[in-house]
């Protein structure tokens, strides 16, 4: 804008000074060869009008000098003022320029500053989201771990009691087995015993019935009277005599004693195996009897 008023300035000052300088005069026009009219201008008075005309054309041509002088400088003045203006206003373009560029570089700046502080932001954000991950990770084993821990613990707790009562059911199982054995152990010697007293009294009676045998196929001589003879009797199951061996003892006991027996033949046996068992090879001392 303060271009445009300048030139405008100085179109308006040059148009006023072309209408108002003065007018240059036409030359003169000195005819020699005219004729002179009739009434001819003295010589004295030629010379002082001629004289005075050229005084006053150079004070007219002085005077356009000067005013196309000062024109001039005015439009010299005009124009270092639009230089000085222009120069001004290219010095304050380029100091907007500039301001410009320094802004724009501020901005600049500022926005790296700002992209910067952004991606700053945003990697101490990643950072701390993969800090905060890593940290609920860890919680998270922490908390399977120790839940695990405990599961362990439970779980060996629970073996260990489960052991105990194993074993507890075990000894209290064992004790009922060893007492149930001893128990079955003592109704086994019961038995055994009573068995033993059953066969015994059994093999008692059938010794007693095999020496009254004997006793009744003896033929007894009164020198033996208090004599008596151990000897060996093999019976089969059904009584019969199968052999009868002397031991020891008299000897005329031990040959009547063994003709009494041969001459039985068969001898009375238990019909129970285990007493038949007892008889089948049997010792016997026999002493003759005299009422």
């Amino acid at each position: 804008m303060l271009s445009v008023a300048l030139h405008l300035g100085i179109v308006v000052i040059l148009f006023a000074g072309s209408k108002f300088s003065p007018s240059v005069p036409e030359a003169m026009e000195v005819q020699l060869d005219a004729p002179l009219s009739e009434e001819v201008m003295p010589e004295e008075e030629i010379v002082q009008a001629a004289t005075v005309d050229k005084a006053k054309v150079e004070q007219q041509l002085e005077a356009i000098r000067a005013a196309e002088q000062q024109r001039k400088d005015e439009i010299a003045e005009l124009e270092r003022r639009a230089a000085e203006a222009k120069r001004q206003r290219e010095a304050e373009q380029q100091r907007q320029r500039e301001l410009e560029a320094e802004q724009r570089a501020e901005r600049e700046r500022l926005a790296r500053e700002k992209e910067a502080a952004l991606k700053e932001q945003r990697e101490a954000e990643r950072k701390a989201a993969e800090a905060e991950k890593k940290r609920k990770a860890e919680e998270e084993a922490a908390r399977k771990a120790e839940a695990e821990r405990k599961r362990r613990e439970e779980e060996a707790r629970r073996l260990e009691e489960e052991r105990k009562r194993k074993e507890q059911e075990a000894r209290e199982r064992a004790e009922r087995e060893r007492q149930l054995q001893e128990e079955l152990e003592r109704e086994r010697q019961a038995r055994a015993a009573a068995r033993s007293r059953q066969v015994q009294s059994e093999l008692g009676k059938y010794t007693n019935l095999i020496k009254a045998t004997i006793q009744r196929n003896l033929i007894a001589d009164p020198s033996m009277q208090g004599k008596s003879c151990t000897v060996n009797i093999r019976l089969a199951p059904s009584g019969f005599v199968i052999s009868v061996n002397r031991i020891s003892g008299d000897a005329g006991v031990c040959k009547a004693t063994e003709n009494a027996v041969l001459k039985a033949g068969t001898l009375p046996v238990s019909e129970d195996p285990e007493v038949f068992a007892k008889m089948k090879d049997i010792n016997l001392t026999f002493a003759p009897e005299f009422n």
